[in-house]
């Protein structure tokens, strides 16, 4: 029986020289919209290249893109309940904060200070995503539990979740004139009316409306919203146009960008706790940084979150919001009866554990060492992650057979989670990247909704899904950032058969 695949939203030339003045002219509408990145191998901050983008969008069955967005808004709160739970936070990321002392357990320790302290302001921020993707092996002999199974319908079974991010959440841009470029596409190809199948993106707007909104709840129209950046950024556009958009859909709030070393460097904490940078008040500090430990290169960074966690401004994320979007909640509550901590709703949390995978974790007891045994058995059925974000960090194949071999024995071990491996169906486009020919090739998409959410540990405030992107690889591929260099943009085209 051969491998499921989707069909393409329209028949794909043989002959691409057919296409060379389309796809140039789709590269120039790429970089003239803001769909581009510096570059990692010429780079300059004075240039930009456009991002490697599939030339038609791809097919995705209208009921689940429509699931996945109804959804959004159930998880935006179950992730902040989570948030607020200490208990929870406590018993999930004990050992996992110890199995990752460079990283997690220094999120943790800022977490446990800031909490006897008592937290400043009591509102957080949340500009979160939720990464899934279709399922076809849900109905295979995989060692799955009663919960995961699944009745088999087409080339696909379900929709299964892969993550669940709650730091720099990126594609808020480049999701939305992702969806636009292939509308330009399918206007010059001459399919107009394939238009009415790609949904409307708003992710940009929805999320500076949450930042602005976060702006207003701290209630001081001369503060600023400080965007916090790498020191090099790569991902520029996607960043910009946010600050762009806050501009234009509210011209008094003003936002300033600044990297961890600057404000070690130079802001304070004045009598009310208030952050203070440059002169500015902050009023609402978002991260874009700050998601792996190669992102803190000393110290005096590390002492620049605890500075900002301790000040006044509304962060996004919280480091209790950092925290509870760790692999190791994720694979938490995924486990019978947890939900339930949280989500009072029985509809409600049927629709989210359906959307669950399997996750399993490392610790040192029965079922540790068996999550062990069945992936070094049986190593290409699962995918082994650690508690970061940002793509290129994830283990495959028989690399987890050696790592787990290797770490069986450490502590390093409850740092990490093991997932089963999602099969998503392929389908053909093509893939137009920088210096290469355009080529057909077999991809598989992954679908993130963005969600915003503004509260405190009693009531929830603001609570939105805003938008999509889609996200495609080459089905042999592993990793699938576009940032990290494996992705390419692409949007979804729905359809109501699958």
């Amino acid at each position: 029986m051969s491998d499921p695949r989707l069909p393409s939203c329209l028949e794909l030339p043989n002959n691409l020289d057919e296409l060379n003045d389309l796809i140039e002219k789709a590269k120039d509408w790429a970089l003239m919209h803001g769909a581009g990145m510096r570059s990692k191998t010429n780079f300059s901050m004075d240039s930009l290249q456009f991002a490697p983008f599939c030339l038609v969008p791809s097919v995705f069955p209208r009921k689940e893109f429509e699931k996945a967005v109804a959804i959004q808004e159930t998880l935006n709160e179950l992730i902040h309940k989570v948030a607020f739970c200490h208990e929870f936070l406590e018993e999930s990321l004990r050992d996992s904060a110890a199995g990752d002392s460079e990283f997690t357990g220094r999120l943790y320790k800022i977490y446990e200070t800031v909490r006897k302290e008592g937290f400043n302001p009591r509102l957080t921020l949340g500009s979160v995503r939720s990464d899934v993707m279709l399922e076809t092996a849900c109905c295979k002999s995989r060692m799955r539990s009663e919960t995961h199974k699944c009745s088999q319908t087409r080339t696909y079974c379900c929709l299964k979740q892969v993550e669940f991010n709650t730091i720099a959440a990126g594609f808020l841009q480049l999701g939305p004139i992702s969806g636009q470029l292939h509308r330009f596409i399918l206007q010059e190809m001459g399919h107009i009316d394939k238009l009415k199948n790609l949904p409307e993106n708003n992710a940009l707007a929805g999320a500076s409306l949450g930042l602005i909104e976060a702006w207003k709840l701290f209630g001081n129209k001369q503060s600023v919203i400080l965007i916090v950046i790498e020191d090099v950024v790569m991902n520029i556009c996607d960043q910009r146009f946010l600050e762009f958009k806050i501009g234009e859909l509210c011209p008094e709030a003003r936002t300033i960008r600044r990297t961890l070393t600057d404000i070690n460097k130079r802001a304070r904490l004045d009598d009310h706790k208030n952050l203070i940078i440059d002169g500015f008040v902050v009023a609402v500090a978002y991260l874009r940084t700050g998601y792996t430990p190669e992102l803190f290169a000393n110290d005096g960074e590390w002492d620049a979150l605890l500075t900002m966690e301790r000040s006044s401004a509304i962060k996004c994320p919280s480091v209790q919001y950092h925290l509870a979007g760790t692999k190791k909640v994720q694979q938490l509550l995924a486990k019978p009866g947890v939900l339930e901590r949280f989500i009072t709703d029985p509809q409600k949390v049927k629709a989210v554990r359906e959307l669950f995978t399997g996750l399993y974790a490392f610790d040192f007891d029965e079922s540790g060492e068996k999550a062990i045994d069945m992936a070094i058995e049986n190593p290409e059925r699962f995918v082994l992650k650690p508690q970061r974000e940002g793509g290129g960090n994830n283990v495959y194949g028989t690399k987890i057979r050696d790592l787990l071999i290797e770490m069986r024995s450490s502590k390093e071990r409850t740092g990490w989670i093991l997932m089963d491996r999602i099969v998503p169906p392929a389908q053909e486009n093509i893939i137009v990247r920088v210096g290469k020919k355009p080529a057909s090739e077999d991809i598989v998409s992954e679908l993130g909704i963005f969600g915003i959410i503004i509260g405190d540990a009693q009531k929830i405030v603001y609570n939105k899904q805003v938008g999509h992107m889609l996200r495609s690889k080459t089905s042999t591929a592993d990793e699938g950032g576009v940032a990290a260099g494996f992705g390419c943009l692409d949007s979804p085209y729905l359809v109501d058969y699958c």
